[in-house]
């Protein structure tokens, strides 16, 4: 395990003794990984000026980590550690940072939203990439054991999920992260009585619309933030073979994707594909396009030692999809979309995977140099890569 800041002295004399300028810095530059590249800032204006350069042109432009929030599965919950993996440069990166409080375990939603909801207690959220930042939201006026949690613009959405001695167990809620201040709104549809509950439904969110889909039937709704209504229901179930499917939402190209578990006659997943969902705010009549296929090599990774798959989980940011076991996140297999269609298919090593009894959430976010540089000044992180 290698520490990664390099010292900007260092940098000045490489500078001195290798005058590199232009589109030949450039091209170095832009194969070096993003953390390094804070201490090439500071070596001069035009090399700090090509380090932005670099970024901004198509040789190797910065890529969504991925994130894996590592704590106890018992209480007091206390973060045991955060791994992060650039796919620009493949690499992993343990981070250190001063700990929280961790009332209860860990959630994410959108990808890049991690929450920590403890029943009777304030809400906790995070929303920038490194989550190095959170914010109290105040207890909603609802008790919930099990809620669907997620962020909408400039809005934190609690619904279903309730205790059962609620009057409304699928009661919805909204925090207004300017005004600070909670409402209710219209309650969730009646056919999702029994399940609306974050085991039971897969999320995905924009900035005006919430999606909600049964992982197991493809039963499906749309919660509208400006109407503050539910859409009537439809169904996300392509192929009639699929018996368990999430949602999710690519922010890079704004469209919804399915991601599906096929099974053959005896029962056992024989394929995992990946469908773009069309026309989702109709009532009836959605239709889907297959964007891809995961390889068997791949499939066999994903399904790990127990060689079957009962479930999985992504998460998405740009145009990258990670597919997992929730229970299992040893075997981590990643799909970038990229030119409207094209599939390229891979695994990411986990660095975490032998951490049994861990309690393991993911994120994925766009990490920017200036996030980096506050996350080591003012937040006192450490960035050390780790071999996977």
């Amino acid at each position: 395990m290698a520490t990664i800041n390099a010292s900007s002295e260092t940098l000045v004399k490489v500078e001195e003794e290798h005058p590199y300028h232009g589109d030949i810095l450039e091209e170095i530059l832009s194969h070096v990984p993003l953390i390094d590249l804070i201490p090439a800032l500071q070596v001069s204006k035009s090399w700090n000026q090509a380090v932005y350069s670099s970024l901004r042109s198509c040789r190797n432009p910065p890529k969504p980590w991925l994130i894996l929030h590592t704590q106890s599965a018992r209480y007091p919950y206390a973060a045991v550690s955060t791994h992060a993996y650039d796919p620009r440069s493949r690499l992993w990166m343990k981070i250190s940072q001063p700990s929280t409080e961790n009332p209860s375990p860990l959630r994410s939603s959108n990808s890049n939203f991690l929450y920590m909801y403890p029943p009777s207690i304030n809400l906790s959220f995070s929303v920038d990439p490194l989550n190095l930042t959170w914010h109290r939201a105040g207890s909603p006026t609802i008790c919930r054991l099990d809620p669907i949690v997620a962020k909408l613009g400039g809005s934190i959405i609690v619904a279903g999920g309730a205790y059962f001695f609620e009057d409304d167990p699928l009661a919805v809620e909204i925090y207004d992260t300017n005004s600070r201040e909670w409402r209710k709104t219209e309650s969730m549809p009646e056919d999702l009585m029994g399940s609306s509950s974050s085991t039971w439904l897969s999320v995905a969110a924009t900035d005006e619309k919430l999606y909600v889909m049964k992982k197991h039937s493809g039963e499906f709704h749309c919660f509208d933030l400006q109407s503050n209504s539910w859409s009537s229901p439809g169904n996300l179930r392509p192929d009639p073979r699929c018996f368990y499917s999430v949602i999710g939402h690519m922010l890079e190209d704004d469209r919804l994707i399915l991601v599906g578990l096929i099974r053959d006659v005896d029962e056992k997943v024989e394929k995992v594909k990946i469908w773009e969902a069309v026309n989702c705010d109709r009532s009836f009549g959605y239709s889907f396009r297959e964007i891809g296929e995961m390889p068997p090599g791949l499939l066999e990774k994903l399904k790990g030692e127990s060689s079957r798959v009962c479930s999985i989980d992504i998460c998405t940011g740009g145009s990258f999809v990670y597919i997992y076991k929730p229970e299992d996140v040893a075997g981590i297999v990643v799909c970038e979309l990229v030119n409207g269609g094209a599939c390229y298919w891979g695994s990411v090593g986990n660095p975490v995977a032998d951490r049994g009894g861990a309690w393991v959430v993911l994120t994925c976010a766009e990490v920017k140099l200036e996030e980096l540089r506050r996350g080591l000044k003012l937040n006192g992180c450490k960035f050390e890569y780790v071999n996977v």
